[in-house]
Formats: structure tokens, C-alpha cells, sequence
């Protein structure tokens, strides 16, 4: 291979800069979609193959004719196609304690990524979130380890099931059902300071390697394809300029055979100001391991930066060497070379009922039971399904956007219900009453309206929480139910016998309102299937999720996590109370 050949695969640039003549040109080994970059507004599965297919023919007819990897990020389901299921985030997940559900998701999302002619995600997240400050704690399983380590087999559900005589450390893929999976993200993103996103996190090798580490260890056996640095820092030193970490521990002691990524522009931002010194940042970058960059705009740039780095001598051949080869080698054992097309009889994957099925199991698994019942009175739920009429109240009772969150048809989600296909919370109420009860819907009722009817309803349903975001956007230093929501707590469930389902990615300050109501209920950011939450809460399936994260009382604790020696939680880590199934009548 020629030097601009090499480098072309260790470049991975957008889909909008990607025709096949750049990709023809410049040797490019790989194209992502960021979050919401997609072909067009609400395309279906055929045009994004039609797409992928296209600059596909432009990496075969170079000399070579090495194909192009196509990555895209999955968080929770195939979050960028209009009409995919989207899976509950992964905090929900942990609730489930369930590995078997998540290796049955993992099937499910690579069958729908797969209807796109796309082979390689960045999922999953195994972080391990000490501190639910940080805006990307929704993508972490867990604060506990264990559970995470537990949650992994989601790798082998994305690439299919390591055979026992697999090479250890090798990347594998079992074929063109399965995709090759990215942990992600290298290391400590989990434990930044304040939970401040793309931050520092300060902690002694011990720390780093018994809270932060372990999940890579069980991803690495399952033959993970690829890892994704983190912006993060460890003790003040950039993650994407770590040779220890990257070099020597991940790939020479783990024997890590997969090749390495950076995050979004993770060169750039190894300088405060980014990209203020861009040679300096590709050759700390690549120096420490990292063998494929997410550029993704500025490709020339960094091509032509590179190519100076290596010929004056900065960077040896000997690492360009190393870098092709865990790409080629992911390419080749992922069948890549056999089969580099899209394939457009999958299309009938993406968002099929058996998969939004298993999003909806996935649901009830993972709702948390908080409360039940004031002191001294009967349990509320399960709710009876007859009755004379019903409350439905909250911001996000009716809203499939807010519950499905970031990383959803765009970066940051949206709000709304004309983004994708799915059932709203509301809708799952309405299916699961009977045909006689009445169902009153105010998104924000006032204490007048309910003053004035609370005679005529049995119940109440109040459903608030967090609106979408992602990453940096979701840092949030007081963690309050946003407005209306308290409001709403208040003036329903003052008068009228309530359970108040909370939508968030995290746990919330609760505690000023909990006397208030007779139950509350922890449904995360559960995705496009709302009918999971109704099943659960008028008794179909009972409530048996456990908190994956340690509800605390106020942020002056944070951080606060199960085994600390000051821990005084509202609900402590593994809480959930359980109900058995009943016919609600």
C-alpha cells in the first residue's frame, strides 16, 4: 500500500462530504452519520442502502479496492432512521439486571441497522456514570460495575456470540445479520468531575481500574470489533494522547486485536482552544494508539497534515503499519471484502412488531417502583382498568419525543409527536382501559379545573419529566422535575388519588413532593414503545426493576454511590418494589 492509501483508511469523514469521487480520491476507509445525518427527512430504509451503495462503489474502484466501513451511531435502537424501535436507554436497561434481554436487543438493533446497508456502530456505551450531573448518564447502564460488566452481552447480541475456540481479543463478527460493535468510551467518561461532560476525571489507578475499566474487559472477551476513545481526561491528560492507556494497556496487556476510533473531532479537542495546533494534536493522537479518526469535516486538512507527520519521520511507518492493520483486519473478519453492499431485503427489519415486542418487554422490565401507597393506606397500583373516568396529566403523558429522549431522528431528540412511529404513553393508557372507563387528557391542568371536577375521577396519571437532550446539553447542576412538572404534582395529586410516572434519564430531586403522591414510578427514557408503562401499571406484568443508579435526596450529596461511607440515598441502589400481575378489574 502506497502512504496515501493507508491514510485514507485511518480517515473516516461525514456522510454529507462523502460523495465517491472523495471517497476515490482520497483512499477514504470509512463514513459515519453523526446524530441526525441522514439521507433525507423520513427515508426509508432503500435510500439509505441506495446512499451507502453509492459511496461503496467509490472506495471498490480504487486500485486497492479496499471497501468503506459505514458507522452510525445506535444508542437505543437505530436512533437516526424514521421509523426504527427505539429501545429504552441504557439506565433503564440496568434496571433489569437482565442479560439475555439485552443480548435480544443487541439481535434486534443489528437486524434494523443491517435494513440500511449499514455494518458498524458506535454502541455500546459501557461507561459507568458516577455522577448523574453528567448529560450523557442516560447511556451509561449504571454507577455499579458489576451491572454494567453484567449489561456487555449486548456486544454479542450487535456482533453475534463469540464461538468458544474464538481468538480472544480478536474482533469478530458473525455475519451479515450482525454488526460490528464500538465500546465506548475510553475510559472514565463515567467520572468527571461534577458529572461535566467531555471533563476530568480525577482518580488513582485503583479507582480508574475497579470502577471504570472492567467493562471493557467483558466487551474484549466477547471480541469487540472497534473502541472509541473518550474526550475526557484522566488526572489532567487528554484520553486521545494517552499511550499508557491506549497502547499499552489496551493493546498490548487486554490484547485488544480491533482497531481504535477517535470520538468527533477528538484530535481537535486535545487543544484548549480545539484544533488551535492540529499537527501537534494528530501526532499525539496517533503516537498514543489511535488508529481510525473521526475527523469528520476537515479530511484535507488532516490528510495532508498526517502525510508531513510521517515523512519528515514524527510518526514512524511502523504505527501507520499497525493502524491499517486492525482496520483491515476488522474489515476482513466482519466479511466486509465479501460483501460490501447494502442489502435492501432486510428493509422489512427496520421497525418490525416482533422488535418493538421486545421493546416493550424491555419496558416493563425496566420500570421502578418507588412508592405504593401513603403510610397506612391500601397499594395504588395496580390501577383497576374499570372505572368511571380517569386523570391523564403531565407534559409528557402525550409526547413520544421526550419519552424516547437524545440520540433520537436527531442529536438531541426532539419533542413532539410527528418525529417517528411509536405509541405515546397516553395511547398505552387508552388501549389498556376498559371500553367504559372515560379518559380526561390535560397536558397542564390548573388547580381551578382540578378543583372543580376531582369528584368525577377514581384516579389520577400524572406523567413529567426531563425534555430530550444529549451530551454536553444535558449537564444540569440542580436535577429539579422541570416546570410544569411540580405544579402539575401538586395541584392533581393534592385532590385526587395519583401515581406520578416520571420520564428522565436520571434520577431526580423527588423527596419535596413525594408526601404528596400515593405512588411513584421510574420509567427512564423508555422509547417509541409507551404501551410497556400501561402493561405495568394496570397489572398485565407486574413491577420488577431495581434501581441501577442510587436516587439521592439532594445534589449537595452528588456524588453519592452505593458502598460510599456517607450514603443516606431517598431510595438506595438495587431498590424496587414488586407487584404480581392481576387483572386490574
Amino acid at each position: 500500500m502506497t502512504l496515501a492509501e493507508k491514510i485514507g483508511q485511518m480517515t473516516q469523514i461525514e456522510r454529507e462530504n462523502a460523495t465517491a469521487d472523495v471517497i476515490n480520491k482520497y483512499f477514504i476507509g470509512s463514513v459515519l452519520s453523526g446524530g441526525g445525518s441522514v439521507p433525507a427527512a423520513n427515508a426509508p430504509p432503500e435510500a439509505w442502502v441506495k446512499m451507502v451503495n453509492e459511496m461503496q462503489r467509490g472506495a471498490l474502484s480504487t486500485r486497492l479496492g479496499i471497501p468503506m466501513i459505514y458507522g452510525i451511531d445506535a444508542v437505543h435502537g437505530h436512533g437516526n432512521a424514521y421509523k426504527a424501535t427505539i429501545f429504552p436507554h441504557n439506565v433503564a436497561l440496568g434496571c433489569t439486571r437482565d442479560p439475555e434481554l439485552a443480548k435480544r436487543i443487541g439481535a434486534a438493533v443489528a437486524l434494523e441497522v443491517r435494513a440500511t446497508g449499514i455494518p458498524y456502530i458506535f454502541a455500546p456505551c459501557v461507561a459507568v456514570c458516577r455522577d448523574p450531573r453528567w448529560g450523557r448518564c442516560y447511556e451509561s447502564f449504571s454507577e455499579d460495575p458489576k451491572v454494567v460488566q453484567l449489561m456487555t452481552s449486548i456486544v454479542s447480541g450487535f456482533q453475534g456470540e463469540i464461538p468458544a475456540s474464538g481468538r480472544k481479543g480478536a474482533p469478530f463478527v458473525a455475519g451479515q445479520r450482525n454488526v460490528a460493535a464500538c465500546a465506548k468510551h475510553y475510559v472514565g467518561d463515567g467520572g468527571t468531575t461534577m458529572g461535566v461532560n467531555e471533563g476530568n476525571t480525577v482518580a488513582t489507578p485503583a479507582q480508574l481500574f475497579g470502577i471504570h475499566m472492567p467493562p471493557y474487559y467483558n466487551a474484549i472477551v466477547q471480541g469487540v470489533s472497534t473502541v472509541m476513545i473518550s474526550y475526557s481526561s484522566w488526572n489532567g491528560v487528554k484520553m486521545h494522547a494517552n499511550h499508557y492507556l491506549i497502547t499499552d494497556f489496551l493493546k498490548n496487556k487486554l490484547k485488544f486485536r480491533g482497531f481504535v476510533i477517535s470520538d468527533w473531532q477528538g484530535l481537535d479537542r486535545i487543544t484548549t482552544p480545539e484544533h488551535a495546533d492540529y499537527p501537534m494534536s494528530i501526532k499525539q493522537g496517533i503516537l498514543a494508539g489511535i488508529d481510525m479518526v473521526m475527523v469528520p469535516y476537515a479530511y484535507t486538512e488532516f490528510i495532508n497534515d498526517i502525510t508531513i507527520l510521517v515523512q519528515n519521520g514524527t510518526i514512524p511507518m511502523s504505527r501507520i503499519d499497525d493502524a491499517v492493520r486492525r482496520i483491515l483486519r476488522v474489515k476482513f473478519t466482519m466479511g466486509l471484502f465479501e460483501n460490501p453492499y447494502g442489502d435492501t431485503s432486510l428493509a422489512g427489519e427496520l421497525g418490525k412488531q416482533a422488535h418493538r415486542d421486545l421493546a416493550r418487554e424491555a419496558v416493563r422490565k425496566s420500570l421502578v417502583l418507588l412508592k405504593n401507597g401513603k403510610p397506612g393506606a391500601k397499594p395504588l397500583l395496580p390501577l383497576p382498568k374499570k372505572a368511571r373516568s380517569i386523570l391523564v396529566a403531565g407534559s409528557h403523558a402525550d409526547d413520544l419525543g421526550s419519552q424516547c429522549g437524545g440520540w433520537t431522528i436527531t442529536w438531541q431528540g426532539l419533542t413532539g409527536n410527528n418525529l417517528t412511529a411509536g405509541t405515546t404513553i397516553l395511547d398505552g393508557i387508552k388501549r389498556a382501559v376498559d371500553p367504559a372507563t372515560k379518559v380526561v387528557y390535560s397536558e397542564n391542568p390548573d388547580a381551578g379545573f382540578v378543583q372543580q371536577s376531582k369528584g368525577q375521577f377514581d384516579y389520577a396519571i400524572v406523567v413529567v419529566g426531563e425534555p430530550p437532550y444529549a451530551e454536553t446539553f444535558g449537564d444540569n447542576l440542580n436535577l429539579t422535575i422541570p416546570a410544569p412538572g411540580p405544579n402539575i404534582i401538586q395541584n392533581v395529586c393534592g385532590s385526587i388519588k395519583c401515581v406520578v410516572v416520571l420520564i428522565s434519564g436520571r434520577p431526580l430531586v423527588v423527596e419535596p413532593y413525594l408526601g404528596a403522591m400515593d405512588a411513584l414510578v421510574a420509567a427512564w427514557l423508555p422509547g417509541t414503545e409507551g404501551q410497556g408503562v400501561s402493561d405495568v401499571l394496570f397489572g398485565d406484568y407486574g413491577f420488577s426493576g431495581k434501581l441501577s443508579r442510587t436516587w439521592f435526596r439532594s445534589v449537595d450529596q452528588l456524588p453519592m454511590n452505593v458502598g460510599d461511607k456517607h450514603y443516606d440515598p431517598l431510595f438506595p441502589f438495587g431498590f424496587g418494589l414488586q407487584t404480581q400481575p392481576s387483572k386490574g378489574y
